[in-house]
């Protein structure tokens, strides 16, 4: 068994769902196909809910009112039989009768993710109703039956295991099944999510789940490319990379594959295919355990990056220093994302900036602060990177222009990262096209 993933824009109009009843039917080996919501949905989504939660009901009721008209007339493209437009026509009115009647409650957390749950439920209903007038035999199995977080927010993949291979064995003989991404249940039982990116994290699960002999995701760019091709022309995929240089770049910037998507997959070793939705002949990427070479493969940026700098001339003897400056981060729940130290500074980067005044407070005591807004990660992703002695000085050369902030070297096997300022970041991703890969 397969899985197949396909993310919004893959069926964001009815011809594309036309080319997804294509794919999923060209071969006979049974599949999972996890769908995302239609392209634009899930944002339409969040700015409903943030309407509500600031009381705007009109604004939310508009909102809700253009959607609907929207998939109406999605509908009108996607079926041509009467019975079967019909039926989706009570599907969505459904979907929006729930969005409608929610404008007269109290607004709420739970009820939000309610709310976004609602593109993907949308999705794979209406998917199920064209392949329903096409003839294609299949089973559409809720998310919601089996895929679940616990308490901290963690998937339960045993649990998921479990139901999910009892949920199969109750349709034996079945060869397609249709199922949503990035929705589940929490451990309270409510209707959750595993957040942005998160129908990739649900492939991946799926995939550990029933040990899947591939987990392909299907885009709209043909695999992973090396470096940003909406920054730089000439840029061409990666045929090849390991679950380690695949989790590098979908950290630190690379759209195409979520981060969270890696570890079942890598934990499990199912091969990942990165395909392309509108050129399904092209080869794509393939991640699998081991590398198949040495050297840099791939350019990633990530933004939104704010550096941190603690200055203090104790630190050199002060014991504890760095635990004390870690214990204000952890206590705010805020990863890091570089880390470097000198013996009377210490810089680091974040990317979530929720709590960056309570964090800057406590840091104050420790030394001198200093916060630098409106940075950029770019990482250098390729295989033993640390054994390849002209690098740095083939890196630098490219950068001769451009002012880096910080550098981090030798933490990993598969990663160089230098922060930078986001005003210069596509002149940074160009030169290292040029420098690292030869490339305009």
């Amino acid at each position: 068994m397969k899985i197949m993933k396909f993310g919004g824009t893959s069926v964001g109009k009815p011809e594309r769902m036309f080319q997804v009843a294509d794919l999923i039917t060209r071969d006979e080996e049974s599949k999972i196909v996890v769908l995302s919501a239609l392209s634009g949905t899930t944002n339409a989504l969040v700015v409903i809910g943030d309407a509500m939660s600031m009381g705007d009901k009109a604004k939310a009721s508009e909102l809700i009112e253009s959607l609907y008209a929207h998939y109406n007339s999605f509908i009108a493209g996607l079926l041509k039989k009467e019975d079967g437009q019909q039926k989706a026509s009570g599907i969505i009115n459904e979907h929006f009768d729930f969005l409608r009647i929610i404008l007269k409650v109290s607004f709420n957390d739970a009820l939000n993710k309610d709310i976004l749950a609602q593109g993907e439920l949308m999705s794979t209903k209406l998917f199920s109703c064209y392949l329903d007038e096409r003839g294609v035999d299949h089973v559409l199995l809720p998310a919601l039956d089996f895929m679940s977080i616990d308490a901290n927010d963690e998937p339960q993949v045993a649990l998921i295991k479990s139901k999910i291979s009892k949920a199969l064995e109750s349709y034996q003989g079945k060869k397609i099944y249709i199922t949503q991404g990035y929705i589940c249940r929490n451990a309270k039982g409510e209707v959750d999510n595993l957040k942005r990116g998160g129908s990739d994290y649900s492939a991946s699960l799926i995939a550990a789940a029933v040990d899947a002999s591939v987990c392909e995701i299907w885009t709209d760019i043909d695999g992973m490319h090396n470096n940003d091709p909406r920054v730089v022309q000439s840029t061409k995929p990666v045929e090849q990379l390991s679950f380690d240089e695949a989790a590098e770049l979908a950290y630190f910037g690379a759209k195409i594959l979520h981060p969270a998507s890696i570890w079942p997959a890598q934990h499990y070793n199912i091969p990942v295919k990165l395909l392309n939705t509108m050129q399904p002949e092209a080869k794509g990427t393939i991640i699998l355990k081991d590398a198949d070479r040495d050297g840099v493969k791939a350019v990633a940026a990530k933004d939104g990056i704010v550096m941190l700098k603690i200055k203090s001339s104790r630190m050199l003897l002060a014991y504890g220093f760095l635990r004390k400056i870690f214990e204000v981060f952890e206590k705010y729940r805020t990863s890091i994302d570089m880390i470097t130290t000198s013996e009377v500074a210490v810089s680091v980067t974040i990317d979530n900036t929720q709590f960056i005044d309570e964090i800057a407070k406590e840091l104050q005591p420790l030394g001198e602060l200093e916060i630098i807004n409106q940075q950029t990660i770019v990482s250098v992703v390729g295989n033993k990177l640390t054994q390849q002695g002209n690098l740095m000085m083939r890196l630098f050369d490219s950068l001769n222009h451009i002012p880096v902030n910080m550098v981090s070297y030798g933490g990993s096997l598969h990663n160089v990262s230098i922060l930078i300022p986001t005003t210069l970041k596509n002149d940074t991703l160009k030169a290292l096209n040029k420098g690292l890969f030869g490339l305009d």
